[in-house]
């Protein structure tokens, strides 16, 4: 139901992520108009406009959120491809409006794309996510911002719909270097808990009372608890995949090395990723790491 409050959005992207996102806002009482690459998922049939283009997306609302997998895919989508336009296109002349990308990008690129959507008097907030397809359902995805502290005071109303950890991080670009500082701690942790339940399971120990017994002390954590329970049960349905995670790790080791900073950790973690892809993992979420380890080991942590 429409409220006084409700605004024109457009969401563009409505994958395992952009979906639920999306859905938060719809129940808010917002007017949405989506557009995706795929087939539109319900409640949007039903509930939302859709439409053909992210040109058209741009034209029709006042707040464009992208939610796509990766640097090139938000390219495309800002500033079209041949035969195909762009956010850009549908924002031109209408000074005001807004872009929001949660997606997971390159810094670097984000800065650029950034100053050429504001030069067309249009605000630019790169928001990406963490917290993954459990935390896009529940609206508790802590929310990474870059950008305008004007522009993102409009848009955080939104983003509180979908989050429950909005933080304006700096200027254009901040809120993905955070989130690939999130990524780097991320794999480490979980590249952490592999080691120690392959080790604790090789050594005859049930890797189930060790998790639980190592979950009342320092070394617990949420990887721990969540993604060391699916290492033991064997549940590697993706909420977030390897092979995203793979991208977010190199866009780490790229920007390492224009930075000149040395990430030996986050290369270890990456090329433990890069090997369960290599055995046809990549779709698996990213917790599946732990078969990497179990291959070196030539031991499970538990039986498949």
């Amino acid at each position: 139901m429409t409220t006084a409050a409700a605004q024109k959005i457009g969401f563009i992207g409505l994958g395992i992520m952009g979906a639920p996102m999306a859905g938060h806002l719809l129940d808010a009482g917002h007017e949405l108009f989506v557009n995706t690459h795929g087939n539109t998922p319900e409640p949007f049939v039903s509930k939302a406009t859709i439409c053909a283009s992210a040109a058209e997306v741009a034209r029709k609302a006042d707040i464009v959120f992208i939610m796509v997998p990766d640097t090139p895919d938000v390219e495309k989508v800002l500033f079209g491809a041949p035969g195909a336009e762009g956010v850009a296109d549908g924002l031109k002349g209408s000074n005001g409006k807004i872009v929001v990308d949660c997606s997971s990008i390159d810094p670097i690129a984000t800065k650029e794309f950034a100053r050429r959507i504001v030069a067309l008097g249009a605000g630019y907030i790169d928001a990406p996510v963490s917290g993954g397809e459990v935390g896009a359902k529940a609206a508790s995805l802590t929310i990474m911002c870059g950008g305008d502290e004007g522009t993102f005071g409009r848009v955080k109303p939104l983003l509180d719909k979908m989050g429950k950890n909005v933080t304006l991080v700096g200027g254009a670009g901040d809120g993905q270097v955070c989130k690939v500082a999130n990524q780097i701690i991320v794999a480490l942790n979980i590249a952490a808990v592999s080691e120690a339940l392959v080790f604790a399971s090789k050594a005859g120990a049930d890797p189930a009372k060790v998790r639980q017994a190592l979950m009342g002390g320092f070394a617990s954590s949420r990887i721990l608890e969540v993604h060391g329970e699916r290492m033991i049960k064997r549940t590697f349905a993706p909420g977030f995949r390897i092979a995203l995670h793979q991208k977010d790790l190199n866009l780490a080791m790229q920007s390492a090395r224009s930075l000149g900073v040395a990430l030996p950790q986050t290369a270890n973690a990456a090329q433990l990723m890069n090997a369960c892809a290599a055995m046809g993992y990549g779709q698996l979420d990213h917790s599946a790491l732990v078969k990497a380890l179990e291959a070196l080991a030539q031991h499970t942590v538990a039986p498949d």
